[in-house]
Parts: C-alpha cells; sequence; structure tokens
C-alpha cells in the first residue's frame, strides 16, 4: 500500500506527465492566452473608466466627459461575453483530450495485466476510474484552467491599473492581498494531507461496516459482535479525530479567505488620509475601490476556493490513474513442506498447513472475494469415501456396500478465468443416511458447495455425483428426484397449504402431511390457518413460518438427499433442533450449512471450511484439528472451548 503523504510525492509523481501534456498543446496554450490579455484589459478599463469620470468629468463640472468615460467602462464590462465564449472554445481543446487520455490509461491498466496473464481477477475499480474518476478529473482540470488564468489575468490588469492611477495604491493594497495569499498557500499541503487521513478513516469505516453487515448472522451466533462493535468505535473516533483536524484546517483557510478578502479593502479606507497627503485623487481611490471590489478580490476568492477544492480532487484523482498501481491485499496462504498427514479415526486426509491461532475474544477473519462485498476463501481437503476405512458415524456403521449419497471429486471453483478459486480441488464424500453440517465464516463457500451439489452450478473443474450419478448437465426433473434443496429465503406460493406441501409430492397421502407436521411442530400454524385446504397468503405468514413449510415439504419429498442453506436461520433454537432432528431421522442423508454451531453438534460429522483448508469429521475430532472451530465454539459457549 502507498504510503499517505501531503501531496508532494503525488505532485512530483504527475509533473512530468503535466509538462507533456501541456507541451503538446502549446498552440492552444496561445490562443487561450490571447483571449485572455482580452480579459486583463477588461479589467483595467473598469476601475480605470471610474477614475477617469469622477475626476476629469464630474467634479470638473464635466458630465459629458464622465458619462463618456462611464460607457467606457460599461462596454468593456459587456465585451467580457465574448472573452468567456472564446475562453471555453478554446478550453475544449485543453479538457477533451486530457479525457481521452485518462480513458486510454485506465484502459490500458485494467487489461494489460489481465492479456500478459497475470494473476487475479478483474480490476474492480476500472468502473470507477473509466466514469467517475475520469469526470471528476475533466471537470476538476477545467476549473482550475479558468480560475487560474481569470487570476492571473485579471490581477495583472487590475494591479496595472492600480499603477496607472497612483504607485502609492500598491503600497496600501499589496501587502494585505499577499499575506492572504501566502497564508492559504501555506495551508495547501498540510490541508491535503488532512483531507487525505479523512478519505482513509471514511473508507475504512465503511469496510468495516460492510463486512460487518454481511457477517452479521456469523457474528451473533458467535459471539464476536462485542468486538466487531469495539472495533467500530475505534474506527469512528479515528474518522472524528480526522474530521477535526480536517476542520481545523479549514478554518484556517476560512481565516486566509478573510484575510486576503477584506484586509485590503479595510487598509484602503484605513489609508484614505495618507493617500490623499500623498496627491490620490477621490477618482484614483474610487477607481481602487473598483479595482478590488469588481475584478480583484472575487478573481482571488475564486482561485482560493478552486485550489482548496477542485485543486485537491484533481491531485487524488490523476495519482490513482496515472501513478503507480496500490495492490490489493492479498490473504496469506500458507502451506508447510509436510506430507499429507491422517487426522484421527475419522481417516480425513487435509494438506499440513501452518497458521496462527485466533486470538481469544477475536472474530472469525473473512476473506475478501467476488460476491458481495464478503470474500470467499481458497479451500482444499480431500474427504474419504465409504469404504477407504471411514469411521463409524453417530454410532452407524457406513454401509460400504452402498453408493455414496454425496461424492465430490477434484472439484474446483473460481468465478471467472483468473479468479481465485472459491473451492480447489476439493474430495468430498458423504453416506448414505449421514448427517453433515457445513460450518465456516460468511462468503467462504458454504452456499456455493450446496449448489455444486444440488447441481445448480456447474463445477470450473472436477465431478459432482449424487447417488452415483452426475449432477452437472442434468435435466431438472431428475435432479429433483435425487435432491431438495432449501434455500435461507423460503418459497411460499399463493394457494391452499396442503399444495406447498405437496408440491414436490403430488401423490402424498394426508397421512404424510400429518406426518411432517406433528415432525416439524407445524401443527399451531395449520389450526391458524384453518387445516390443510385452507388458502396461504405468502405474505402474512412470518419469515419463521415460511421455513417451517419449506422444511416440511422437503420431509414429505421422496428425494434422499436434503440440502439445507441456513435453512432454520429464522427459527428459534429450540425450534430449529425439532426441525433438523426430524429430519435426520428421516430416512435418506442431510447436509446442512449450519446457522448456529449447535447444528454441528447435532451432526454425524462436521466439514469446517476455514479459507486455507477444509476439516472434517466427528464434533470431537474437528475441536482437536480445526482452530477455527474452537475459536467459533469457544465463542457459541461463552467461553473457551474444552477438548473432550
Amino acid at each position: 500500500m502507498r504510503q499517505e503523504d501531503d501531496g508532494s510525492g503525488a505532485v512530483r509523481r504527475l509533473a512530468p506527465h503535466a509538462r507533456q501534456f501541456l507541451a503538446r498543446r502549446s498552440g492552444v496554450l496561445v490562443r487561450l492566452g490571447l483571449w485572455s490579455l482580452a480579459e486583463t484589459g477588461q479589467a483595467f478599463l473598469v476601475g480605470y473608466g471610474v477614475a477617469r469620470a469622477v475626476d476629469q468629468g464630474f467634479l470638473a463640472g464635466d458630465t459629458r466627459r464622465g458619462l463618456l468615460w462611464l460607457t467606457v467602462a460599461l462596454v468593456a464590462v459587456l465585451l467580457g461575453a465574448p472573452v468567456i465564449r472564446g475562453v471555453f472554445a478554446q478550453l475544449a481543446g485543453l479538457t477533451e483530450p486530457l479525457r481521452d487520455g485518462l480513458v486510454r490509461h485506465a484502459v490500458d491498466r485494467s487489461l494489460g495485466p489481465a492479456a500478459a496473464g497475470g494473476p487475479g481477477g478483474t480490476d474492480r475499480a476500472a468502473v470507477s476510474r473509466l466514469t467517475n474518476q475520469v469526470e471528476i478529473a475533466r471537470d476538476s482540470f477545467a476549473g482550475l484552467v479558468l480560475t487560474l488564468r481569470s487570476f492571473v489575468f485579471t490581477a495583472a490588469g487590475a494591479l496595472l491599473g492600480l499603477l496607472s492611477l497612483h504607485p502609492s495604491l500598491l503600497v496600501v493594497v499589496l501587502p494585505p492581498l499577499s499575506l492572504g495569499l501566502g497564508l492559504f498557500l501555506v495551508t495547501l499541503r498540510p490541508m491535503a494531507a488532512a483531507q487525505r487521513r479523512a478519505l482513509a478513516a471514511d473508507e475504512a469505516l465503511g469496510d468495516h461496516a460492510a463486512r460487518s453487515r454481511a457477517a452479521l448472522r456469523d457474528l451473533t451466533a458467535c459471539g464476536t459482535g462485542p468486538a466487531a462493535a469495539r472495533r467500530g468505535a475505534e474506527l469512528i473516533e479515528g474518522a472524528a479525530a480526522a474530521a477535526r483536524v480536517l476542520a481545523g484546517w479549514a478554518a484556517v483557510r476560512t481565516a486566509a479567505l478573510g484575510v486576503a478578502g477584506h484586509l485590503p479593502v479595510l487598509a484602503l479606507l484605513l489609508a484614505v488620509p495618507w493617500l490623499r497627503g500623498r496627491g490620490v485623487t477621490a477618482g484614483a481611490l474610487l477607481g481602487a475601490f473598483t479595482y478590488l471590489v469588481q475584478s480583484l478580490l472575487p478573481a482571488l476568492h475564486t482561485l482560493m476556493t478552486a485550489l482548496g477544492a477542485a485543486g485537491s480532487r484533481l491531485l487524488v484523482v490523476l495519482d490513482r490513474i496515472i501513478g503507480p498501481e496500490q495492490p490489493e491485499p492479498r490473504p496469506e496462504r500458507t502451506r508447510a513442506a509436510e506430507p499429507e498427514r491422517a487426522g484421527g479415526p475419522g481417516g480425513v486426509r487435509v494438506p499440513a498447513a501452518t497458521r496462527p491461532e485466533p486470538a481469544p475474544g477475536a472474530a472469525p477473519r473473512p476473506a475478501r472475494g467476488a460476491g458481495g462485498g464478503a470474500v470467499t476463501a481458497r479451500v482444499t481437503a480431500a474427504v474419504p469415501c465409504p469404504g477407504d476405512d471411514a469411521p463409524d458415524l453417530g454410532g452407524r456403521p457406513a454401509d460400504r456396500a452402498r453408493t455414496a449419497a454425496v461424492e465430490l471429486r477434484s472439484v474446483t471453483l473460481s468465478y471467472g478465468v483468473r479468479a481465485e478459486p472459491v473451492l480447489d480441488s476439493l474430495d468430498l464424500c458423504v453416506a448414505p443416511g449421514e448427517h453433515l453440517a457445513v460450518v465456516g465464516p460468511s462468503g467462504i463457500g458454504k452456499s456455493t458447495l450446496t449448489r455444486l451439489v444440488a447441481g445448480t452450478l456447474a463445477p470450473s473443474g472436477g465431478e459432482v455425483r449424487v447417488d452415483g450419478r452426475e449432477v452437472t448437465g442434468r435435466p431438472s426433473a431428475e435432479l429433483a428426484a435425487l435432491r431438495v434443496l432449501v434455500p435461507q429465503e423460503a418459497y411460499v406460493f399463493s394457494g391452499t397449504l396442503s399444495d406447498n406441501l405437496t408440491y414436490l409430492r403430488p401423490d402424498a397421502s394426508r397421512a404424510d402431511l400429518d406426518a411432517a407436521v406433528d415432525a416439524l411442530g407445524l401443527r399451531p400454524l395449520v389450526e391458524r390457518l384453518g387445516g390443510f385446504d385452507a388458502p396461504v397468503r405468502p405474505a402474512e405468514l412470518s419469515h419463521g413460518e415460511r421455513q417451517l413449510v419449506a422444511l416440511a415439504r422437503a420431509w414429505v419429498s421422496p428425494a434422499p438427499l436434503l440440502l439445507l442453506d441456513e435453512a432454520t436461520c429464522h427459527l428459534d433454537p429450540a425450534a430449529e433442533a425439532r426441525a433438523e432432528e426430524a429430519l435426520a431421522r428421516r430416512p435418506g442423508t442431510l447436509l446442512v450449512v449450519a446457522h448456529r454451531l449447535s447444528s454441528a453438534v447435532r451432526a454425524d460429522r462436521v466439514l469446517v471450511l476455514d479459507g486455507t483448508d477444509a476439516v472434517c469429521g466427528t464434533h470431537d475430532e474437528v475441536l482437536d484439528r480445526s482452530p477455527l472451530y474452537r475459536d467459533l465454539t469457544g465463542h457459541w459457549q461463552g467461553g473457551p472451548a474444552r477438548r473432550r
């Protein structure tokens, strides 16, 4: 990550590009300067005309001459319109090539690494650079050119007018004007540094809020909410401190604007007796005030405002587009140079890995990745199939003569050609009748695993089999006979309750429905609705009631495999335990993405996806072998996990 600076580093990086860009457009700069010279004449004539109208006209008793000089000043003001039109016409010759060049550079910067075969996925910042940042750069550059040009040529005309009226006027006006401008320039670098720190603090706070929101259920389930709240409070305090520093420098800048904008006028008023004693006429004094109020001070105020706002934005945006790339932090993955080791009686083979134990009280750290802000991590493991020295599962010997209920063979999945794999060479075998719970932080790949097994997502490599049959590319009717996937958001449609429960098994009897309702604790809902033939309006059901209806539908289904993807997240712990136990007693195999760690304790085996490896075994085995699982279990139980 690039070290924060006060803007001087960015200026040094951008200066060669700026000189090269302007050197190629010398003709445009010359024409822009010629149009701006007319603005110098305009500023000169306005104050000079007022001074001469007073001295040579009205005070001298020559009203006609006074009106003539005022007419000269008025014509000078009216000529400002065609001058501005000519300036804008030449300005396009600078801003449009700048935008085109920035777009080309942003595209090259985004596509270059991908075309060269570099690691990683797409450049997620490319869209922002091509749209928002390029437009910010163009608008800020145009505003700076206009204000800087206007100040230089307007100030030249006004100062030349003051000199022509009387040199003593410059002695009075220049010191406070220079003081305010100098004070403003002194604040530029610390103000830029304060803006960068405030921006970084705001981005860090927003990133923490987005990650916490995405992992809210895990934080609640694992008891790590207080730690996340403390981290959020620290970030809020840091952002507030950065904002206070920024506000302090903004106050200094406001003072600089006040000195430059008001002190010259006050100094001129206080110096009137001294100036009159040196022969300055009343018309010259009035002309000096006209130069200050109509030309010099407005141009200076506009310049300060533009440099403080558009200048800072332009510097930051150009440095992001043209400056050196800031590589995104990648999750560290270290593998020890050790052979694969078998773990405990489960015979689960995983490559040995080296990684630090989670600190007590620390929340599991989600990986970064593609979907929705929470990032998936790479997982590699081998979990044996029945027959490969598989253990007893929950006291039930595995039926080695039967085909595996679920089998993954070297399955790899990535969401893009150059994206990091979500799952990498994963081997997994689930025995018929087994109850497997999948545990891991949000975004680690649990839902991806259920979609692969359900056949709704095709792997990038490897093979997924259910009941011995490959699921990839299989028609939906055949998949429905093999498995039922119940997602987190339960689907309930308008119709009768019976229609909803028999949707996957139209020939189900009333006895089957009664058995499902009693097993899952759905009887109070049936009675409240008015029986199985009562109409169901999904909007009138709570989230938990909709989940119970979907679980009962799955219980009635003839499919031998049930996949629950946090399908009980809206149930209370007692209702969740009753539902999972009922579904586990149902003939067939149950794979549950655990919403609470109590689900993992009820399962025959637990598969932990920890962002580097996959660890699978019974609850006690995984407690011994997975630091993440021990950490999660300790949080859930309100203390350190005990090893049995």
